[in-house]
């Protein structure tokens, strides 16, 4: 058994980082992280992490490959100070969707960001809802995925919307769709789409499943440039639905995604803080559920060696 835990925070994402320590019950550790006028990162533990359980809460957020250096460079400062374990605590893990070689000549980044975790000296990662589930299998130590599922299946539950289909937005995510359809009782619609390019636009081409006058339900792991959300929600308008609900674990709203959301006839869009939301795009219709009490509980039950999975039984 390690000495005790001790969290620790880089610059992605402070605010979660404190709410997860708020669940503990423990103080956030203190640590600085910061960039050099060269941009070379610079990171030190302001405290004896000497056989501790060290968490280090960063998911891989805008500007992604700062936050990624921060990481690498937080973990190798904990190596050297002799931490007893240490965690990779990235809710959520960019480059997810580098997961494998569809076009020729390209990298499967995906594994690459995996293997420079291991060598940076992580001994196991937590993580929520990874785009793809084989990502777990590129890493050589020990993988937590969590899922923002059951608590965004719950905050609509607690709603009680009428007439309820929820809709996949590909037939990729038809698995992570049809649980929230399990446990809200509703039938299941997957819409059928194909990229165009790597310029982030999805053609709809069909749609499987009866929505016509139904409230829908799209659920999605992420939303990016809000492209996909937006060509799904067209061709449910088109084949009859009433009111669109969209959730999703990781609130990316990289570019026009804001933009397209204000247009979009959305009721309202539930998302998590696995990435942090600042004020400009916290709009009317934006619900964001925290993601504290999962990660502190998973936390919690790593350090104490008790099953991370009896979490989701």
């Amino acid at each position: 058994m390690y000495q005790e835990l001790r969290v620790f925070s880089g610059n992605a994402h402070p605010e979660l980082a404190k709410d997860v320590c708020g669940y503990l019950e423990t103080p956030l550790g203190q640590c600085e992280v910061f960039k050099f006028s060269n941009e070379n990162i610079f990171v030190r533990f302001c405290e004896n992490i000497r056989a501790r359980d060290v968490f280090l809460v960063q998911p891989i957020v805008s500007p992604v490959n700062d936050r990624l250096m921060e990481l690498f460079v937080m973990i190798d400062a904990a190596k050297r100070a002799s931490a007893g374990r240490i965690t990779a605590v990235v809710p959520y893990y960019a480059y997810g969707r580098s997961d494998k070689k569809d076009q020729p000549r390209v990298p499967i980044t995906a594994r690459l960001v995996a293997n420079f975790l291991e060598t940076a000296g992580a001994d196991r990662l937590l993580t929520v809802d990874l785009h793809a589930g084989q990502i777990q299998g590129f890493f050589n130590i020990p993988v937590d995925e969590l899922t923002a599922l059951y608590i965004i299946s719950r905050y609509f539950k607690e709603k009680n919307i009428a007439n309820l289909t929820v809709v996949a937005t590909d037939v990729g995510d038809a698995k992570r769709a049809r649980n929230v359809a399990g446990r809200l009782d509703a039938p299941l619609a997957i819409v059928e789409k194909r990229r165009l390019g790597n310029d982030q636009r999805a053609e709809v081409v069909n749609i499987i499943g009866e929505v016509k006058s139904k409230n829908v339900l799209i659920v999605d792991d992420e939303v990016d440039t809000g492209s996909t959300m937006v060509a799904t929600m067209e061709i449910l308008r088109q084949h009859g639905a009433v009111d669109i609900y969209v959730c999703c674990t990781h609130p990316v709203l990289s570019g026009p995604a804001i933009q397209r959301i204000e247009q979009a006839p959305i009721k309202e869009m539930v998302v998590t803080d696995s990435i942090p939301l600042p004020v400009e795009k916290r709009l009317p219709n934006i619900t964001v559920l925290s993601l504290a009490p999962l990660l502190g509980e998973a936390i919690r039950r790593i350090h104490t060696g008790h099953s991370v999975g009896e979490l989701f039984q």
